[in-house]
């Protein structure tokens, strides 16, 4: 290079590491002794000074005031040697200097001093994980000031814990370099070398005896490092994340009745080229307690402790649970305040019994202090407005203050996965019976735009696109837009959802699609373009009702008639009862669907039931009338320490037509995807005497799912575990039963079942499921299906 730049490396510690000399020169003085580049007086021969003069040298921006500020020498004044020394101190301690000297000469002391550069350029090189804009973010050493060697070197040590702290990489090397430049100017380049990810390889546990490890590490945040460790960022080691993970631990056994818990110690151990961690938590389990005793008490003469002691809902002899108590506790208060009684305070009184490990609760209604609510004051909502946040309160500015309530609103503002962190607390207020509530929130991004591919042995390969914002425009609400395509289908649909609906616990919805298809096992087509607005509000504490509007157009159409095909030489031909159907018709209906989900309240996490209940009314104008309804019960139980889950489903329909309405294969039910084992569309009602065979689809159908999913020997990281099924059920009912050559289709129920095996993958590019699959009950029309791949991924 013609160019040849002089450049300053940092490799060892301190300033000397910069090149840059720091030094007090001691001429005229009796002796001196050398200390490294600094030359310091002898103090055994003390020798005292006299400056008549002092004189200042080598400065260019800063002032000679400020210089002698730091000196501290009066002119005129006698000072030692050790005070001489001590003022050279404060000149180099100040920051300012590259080099200072302090030559007494007679009367006069020369002061000479070399400022350090001011800073050109300040920039990084070797950096791809954390950009430019985002590490001039960490860096103090900044353009146009001055250069100082140990904020230069407190950048690079920020710089590699930056690194730290967002990828999880503790092997970073940052070595900052100074490149001189003319005008006393110099450039700063931060050299990285990123290094890889310290992963977490190992996840270990001691003291545990009720669980295994392996389900211990599903619970926690970190994971240990798999297959896709590199596109997996919880397998980094974030030291953050330790109390976190800590604190799951505790909350998991305390739900399943392990009130002692405690998690002693946590050891994170680094290998020692720092690319990898071995993790170990210590458990203090406990013993497992059941609910004993439950009573309520009254200490307010004015309430009856027998009106409250039915919400406790506590059986005796199941396990315990903190949160079924805090449930209980919110409603008994939550009575106490439609009763008018504002300051009552639920104390739940725990006492065990080791001896039979029950846990006796006593519910006891007490005077509580007479706070109110001053006001809630939101901050940190850039985006999200106040009255997103605030909604969340079931209490406002003057009511009573209760704290659990406050607690639970927190939670449900945490709920809302608008902000990454969201912090409620209490202060006192202007008096002495005045509370505010103080929310402080951090806003994340709620908007996300997937590309997904799809494939099954049906459908084929297939490319879906989504786009999703759940906090739209600030207001809470939900937007979202899917376009899904494969080779015979194409899907497309519009969902506008508001939460609050006239600010109430009123969820409104509006939703829009536009289908069409191809039956694989039929010769026709369908488009159905539609609209369904809703509204939804909670009937009990796990029980919710929707109401809803449909005003949807379908087409039934590519049906080919025995004459139209003879006329044009082929030999496939649809069944006659699909042509009587085909057409365009309008469908305007209400309905309503009752859900009842004990998730909702979560007391047992091992444990969930759903339940629901729909009908849809068609006839409220439009083409058709016919009365709609459907049911579905879901069970799931963990069993064997949570190891093994369980599932059942029991799902069935049914439609009838009302008046002279008929009934088309648009109304009608299909197998797909109620019994595994067999195509879509597979089984069921079919006009056999038609060339295509056609599938009719039926008036009812039943289906019955058992299922379970375990461990198949592959590390829990890798998210890979396996299941058996048995599936049974049946699709009958038409109405036009006269098919080809006149002759009537059976549409009798008859029993399909298929047994299974499924491996599940639940990676971080989504969920992938493989059934294989044969079936022990089928007709020899039946269209069976051995194997079937389900990918849903996004990126």
């Amino acid at each position: 290079m013609t160019n040849r730049r002089q450049e300053t490396t940092v490799a060892g510690r301190g300033l000397a590491r910069w090149g840059l000399a720091l030094r007090l020169t001691a001429a005229g003085l009796a002796g001196a002794t050398a200390i490294g580049s600094v030359l310091v007086p002898v103090v055994a021969q003390a020798q005292d000074y006299r400056f008549t003069n002092i004189r200042i040298v080598g400065n260019e921006r800063i002032e000679a005031a400020t210089i002698l500020s730091y000196a501290n020498i009066s002119s005129g004044a006698t000072i030692s040697a050790g005070e001489l020394n001590d003022a050279f101190q404060r000149i180099q301690g100040s920051g300012l200097f590259e080099k200072v000297e302090l030559v007494p000469q007679g009367s006069t002391l020369t002061i000479q001093v070399q400022e350090f550069p001011t800073v050109n350029v300040v920039s990084f090189e070797g950096n791809s994980i954390m950009k430019d804009d985002a590490l001039a973010k960490i860096v103090k050493t900044q353009p146009n000031h001055v250069f100082n060697p140990a904020v230069a070197e407190a950048d690079a040590d920020n710089i590699a814990r930056g690194y730290a702290e967002a990828s999880g990489r503790y092997g970073v090397r940052v070595d900052p370099k100074v490149i001189r430049r003319s005008g006393n100017r110099v450039d700063v380049a931060f050299e990285i070398i990123e290094g890889s990810v310290s992963e977490v390889q190992r996840i270990g546990f001691t003291g545990n005896h009720s669980y295994s490890n392996r389900r211990l590490r599903d619970v926690l945040a970190t994971k240990q490092s798999g297959l896709l460790h590199a596109i997996i960022s919880s397998d980094s080691f974030v030291p953050d994340r330790v109390d976190q993970d800590r604190q799951l631990l505790i909350d998991f056994y305390r739900s399943r009745g392990y009130p002692d818990v405690q998690v002693t110690g946590v050891s994170s151990e680094m290998a020692r080229d720092r690319n990898a961690v071995f993790m170990t938590f210590n458990i203090n389990e406990g013993q497992q307690y059941k609910f004993g005793n439950i009573t309520t008490v009254s200490e307010i003469p004015e309430l009856d402790a027998a009106e409250f002691s039915g919400l406790a809902k506590i059986r005796t002899g199941s396990i315990y649970s903190p949160n079924a108590i805090d449930i209980a506790v919110t409603r008994m208060e939550q009575l106490a305040l439609r009763k008018g009684a504002n300051f009552v305070r639920v104390d739940p009184r725990v006492t065990r019994d080791p001896r039979t490990q029950t846990l006796n609760v006593q519910f006891a209604l007490v005077p509580g202090d007479r706070l109110f609510v001053e006001r809630i004051d939101i901050e940190g909502n850039t985006t999200t407005q106040d009255n997103v946040v605030r909604r969340e309160f079931r209490t406002v500015e003057g009511d009573p203050f209760n704290a659990r309530e406050i607690r639970n609103s927190a939670e449900r503002i945490r709920a809302l996965g608008f902000f990454s962190n969201a912090e409620v607390n209490t202060r006192q207020g202007s008096g002495p019976d005045q509370v505010v509530v103080d929310v402080n929130v951090e806003e994340q991004p709620t908007g996300s735009l997937t590309f997904g591919a799809s494939y099954g042995v049906s459908s084929g390969f297939g490319i879906n696109i989504g786009l999703q914002e759940s906090n739209f425009l600030g207001r809470g609400q939900y937007l979202g837009v899917q376009i899904g395509t494969t080779s015979d289908n194409q899907q497309s649909s519009i969902d506008f959802v508001e939460p609050y609906f006239l600010g109430r616990d009123l969820r409104a919805r509006v939703h829009l699609w536009y289908n069409t298809s191809e039956d694989d096992n039929s010769a026709y087509s369908t488009k159905r373009l539609g609209i369904t607005p809703s509204i939804e509000f909670p009937v009990s504490e796990n029980s919710r009702l929707e109401l809803r509007y449909t005003y949807s157009v379908d087409r039934l159409y590519n049906v080919t008639s025995e004459e139209e095909a003879a006329a044009s030489g082929s030999s496939s031909w649809s069944s006659p009862i699909l042509e009587r159907e085909e057409g365009e018709r309008t469908t305007s209906s209400v309905g309503y669907s009752y859900t009842w989900d004990t998730r909702r309240s979560g007391i047992d996490p091992r444990y969930g039931f759903t339940a629901r209940f729909g009908q849809d009314i068609a006839g409220v104008g439009g083409d058709v009338e016919s009365l709609r309804t459907t049911a579905l019960l879901r069970a799931e139980r963990k069993v064997w320490h949570e190891e093994v889950t369980l599932r059942a489903e029991l799902e069935g329909g049914a439609v009838h037509k009302r008046g002279d309405t008929q009934l088309t294969v648009l109304d009608r039910f299909s197998g797909y995807g109620k019994v595994r084992g067999f195509e879509s569309n597979g089984y069921g009602p079919r006009d056999r005497n038609a060339p295509n065979g056609d599938a009719l689809g039926g008036k009812y159908f039943a289906a019955l799912r058992l299922e379970s999913e375990f461990p198949i020997g592959f590390p829990e990281e890798y998210g890979i575990t396996g299941g058996l099924f048995w599936d049974t059920g049946s699709v009958w009912g038409l109405d036009d039963k006269i098919g080809a050559g006149g002759i009537e289709v059976d549409d009798g129920m008859k029993l399909r079942s298929a047994v299974g095996f499924s491996i599940y993958w639940r990676s971080a590019i989504g969920p992938l499921r493989l059934n294989f699959s044969r079936a022990v009950k089928k007709e020899e029309y039946d269209k069976v299906q051995n194997f079937d791949l389900t990918i849903s991924t996004q990126f």
